[in-house]
C-alpha cells in the first residue's frame, strides 16, 4: 500500500485538504446537497427521472454557488484599494472549486438512482447519511490540523456532523 501511496503525497493530499477554502467549500458542499436533496424530495419527487432533474438542479445550484461566493470575493478585496487584475479575479472564481466537488457524491447518488444502479425512493437518506458522514469527516480533518489529539478531534467531528444536520434541516423546513 505504501508504494501506491507514498507518505509525501498523503502529506500533500492531507495539506490541500486542510487548507480553509477546501474545509468551507467542503461543509458548504454537503450542506447545500443535502439541503437541496430534502428541499426536492419534500415535493415528491423520487422517480428516477425526478433524480436525474434534481442532479442537474444540484450541479446548477453549486456552480452558481461557487460563482457567487468567488464574486463576493473578488468584490470584497476591491475593498482593499488595490488592483488585483482580471487573472487574479479569474484565479479567485476558480479557487471555489472544493463547494462543486463537495456535491459529487450526492450527484453520483443521484445518477446511481436515475440509471438504475439502486431504488430512486428513499436514496435521499442514503444522500443524508453520506453527507452527515462527510461533515463528521471535515470537522475532524480541521481539528487534526488545528492540532487537536484523536479524541478532541473526533468529538469534535461528532459535534460538526450534529450541527450540519441541525442546519439541513432548518434549510429543508425554510425551502
Amino acid at each position: 500500500m505504501s508504494r501506491l501511496f507514498p507518505r509525501q503525497s498523503v502529506r500533500a493530499v492531507r495539506r490541500c485538504a486542510a487548507q480553509p477554502h477546501v474545509l468551507f467549500g467542503g461543509v458548504y458542499g454537503a450542506v447545500l446537497a443535502s439541503s437541496m436533496v430534502a428541499a426536492l424530495t419534500e415535493q415528491g419527487e423520487t422517480a428516477p427521472a425526478d433524480r436525474f432533474t434534481s442532479a442537474q438542479w444540484l450541479l446548477v445550484t453549486a456552480v452558481a454557488s461557487a460563482l457567487a461566493h468567488g464574486y463576493a470575493h473578488l468584490i470584497a478585496l476591491r475593498g482593499d484599494r488595490t488592483h488585483h487584475g482580471v487573472r487574479a479575479g479569474g484565479r479567485l472564481l476558480l479557487s471555489e472549486w472544493p463547494l462543486v466537488v463537495a456535491t459529487v457524491p450526492t450527484l453520483v447518488l443521484l445518477l446511481g438512482a436515475t440509471w438504475g444502479w439502486w431504488p430512486s425512493a428513499g436514496v435521499e437518506y442514503v444522500i443524508f447519511a453520506v453527507n452527515v458522514v462527510l461533515l463528521f469527516t471535515w470537522g475532524v480533518l480541521a481539528a487534526r490540523a488545528a492540532g487537536r489529539t484523536w479524541g478532541s478531534a473526533l468529538r469534535i467531528g461528532m459535534a460538526d456532523a450534529l450541527l450540519g444536520l441541525v442546519v439541513v434541516v432548518a434549510n429543508a423546513v425554510i425551502k
